[in-house]
């Protein structure tokens, strides 16, 4: 378990931050640009998480969510590092697999919006799309970057789910408003 008695350290004052095995690098890296969007992705998330009928899945992915942190934040190589396990990607598939079985077909593009929570899911997606385009310039691990995808996918699902499965999304009109 993590124990922090002092928040600050200040070991970043040069520029640089620590990594998992105790090596330091720049937080102007791809790699600590990567994890920076994790992190922002899950306080989307958070975000989402007060909006949500139920929080319990959203809960559940911001930890998963450190647990990608902590796969980020350690060097390839390490035994028995905390890494993103195939299991993570294969359950957010299985989700979205059974939310796509109770949404409306779709017959446009969504625009983000709709209700709060949908709302909120969507900034959540766009902030995770985010994330993986950093995690990607980072050349991080493959799982890391299939369960960015899917986790993208998963709030897409799970905002059109929040939008009366799918009934109350706001799609695009091409060019309707000219």
């Amino acid at each position: 378990m993590v124990k922090l008695n002092r928040i600050y350290t200040r070991t970043g004052d040069d520029g640089t931050t620590g990594l998992v095995d105790g090596s330091r690098v720049a937080k102007a890296s791809a790699l600590i640009g990567a994890i920076g969007e994790v992190d922002e992705a899950n306080c989307a998330i958070g975000l989402a998480v007060i909006h949500a009928e139920d929080g319990d899945p959203l809960r559940r992915i911001q930890n998963d969510l450190f647990d990608l942190g902590a796969d980020l934040a350690t060097p390839q190589g390490i035994e028995g590092a905390l890494r993103i396990v195939p299991a993570q990607v294969a359950r957010l598939e299985a989700e979205i697999d059974a939310m796509t079985a109770q949404l409306q077909p779709l017959t446009s593009f969504v625009l983000p919006g709709g209700t709060p929570a949908a709302a909120a899911l969507h900034v959540a997606r766009a902030t995770t799309r985010r994330a993986e385009r950093a995690a990607s310039a980072a050349a991080v691990s493959p799982l890391a970057l299939a369960y960015l995808n899917r986790l993208s996918d998963w709030l897409f699902c799970a905002a059109r789910m929040a939008n009366d499965a799918g009934a109350g999304d706001v799609l695009w009109v091409p060019g309707g408003e000219r």
